[in-house]
């Protein structure tokens, strides 16, 4: 059996006396789509934090790659291949595409026989061009601001900065939030390309219809304790949403939420 790209072991998160996260465990394997689900306050983006070095784990260790992993801080994360894309998508919206795309890793040239460093916007807007093309992104000119762009080809932007840079594992949080349909659909099929080029995704959503429409497992948290996981083909939206709300449990029928444990208030 292929070992996972990535293996979280009884990760438990506290903030003061609340737990966000409750001795979770999940692996992701390369080439899949995992939704990660759960209503408000559930610990998602808690845990996908704690996965992405903007948190600590209290408790727990982490594998990545079949080795010991523990990232202190996101761009430590980044190093080892695992980009997060959240709602805000950290784009700097008075920059271009290839700006962005290359945001922090900017390449340089010297001239003056090496007396002068500047930006080599060239390179890098031929290199974002590329990129955008392998994912069958196109737009009608990639030096305009990005506070230019639509909601759906800002994500498609923050997705190819992630490809460029040899990506291993995706995160994404809401990436559909606030889209209209035809933009929706275009991130889903974006979503699909990365599982076809072997990138796992993890994908955060509350749009059950979008989690049916790309992923292969399912992974239901409530009240920072992982309640089920589910093959995508082998359950159906009424049955999430038991789960969802705390309706249903199959890790730990008939014991009750540990006091404390965190609810609509957590991170």
């Amino acid at each position: 059996m292929t070992e996972p790209l990535l293996s979280v072991r009884n990760i438990t998160k506290c903030f003061g006396g609340l737990i966000a996260v409750n001795n979770v465990s999940c692996e992701i394997n390369r080439g899949e789509v995992v939704g990660l689900l759960g209503d408000n306050g559930a610990g998602k983006s808690t845990l996908i934090k704690c996965i992405s070095g903007v948190y600590h784990a209290d408790e727990g260790e982490m594998f990545f790659e079949g080795k010991r992993a523990h990232f202190s801080h996101p761009i430590d994360a980044r190093r080892h291949g695992v980009e997060t894309i959240y709602q805000d998508l950290a784009l700097a919206n008075n920059l271009d595409v290839g700006a962005n795309i290359f945001l922090g890793r900017e390449v340089k040239k010297r001239r003056l026989a090496g007396l002068i460093k500047t930006l080599d916007d060239q390179h890098m807007l031929r290199e974002s061009r590329r990129t955008l093309d392998s994912l069958h992104i196109h737009f009608p000119s990639l030096i305009e601001p990005i506070e230019s762009l639509s909601g759906g080809q800002r994500q498609a932007v923050a997705i190819a900065r992630a490809v460029y840079w040899d990506a291993k594992l995706m995160i994404m949080d809401e990436p559909t939030n606030n889209l209209g349909v035809p933009e929706q659909q275009k991130v889903l099929e974006l979503i699909c390309k990365l599982r076809e080029r072997g990138v796992p995704v993890i994908l955060i959503t509350h749009t059950l219809p979008d989690a049916f429409a790309v992923t292969d497992r399912l992974i239901v948290m409530h009240r920072g304790r992982k309640v089920t996981e589910k093959v995508t083909s082998e359950t159906n939206m009424e049955e999430l949403v038991q789960y969802m709300v705390g309706a249903r449990d199959d890790t730990n029928k008939g014991v009750p939420s540990p006091q404390g444990e965190i609810g609509s208030r957590g991170p």
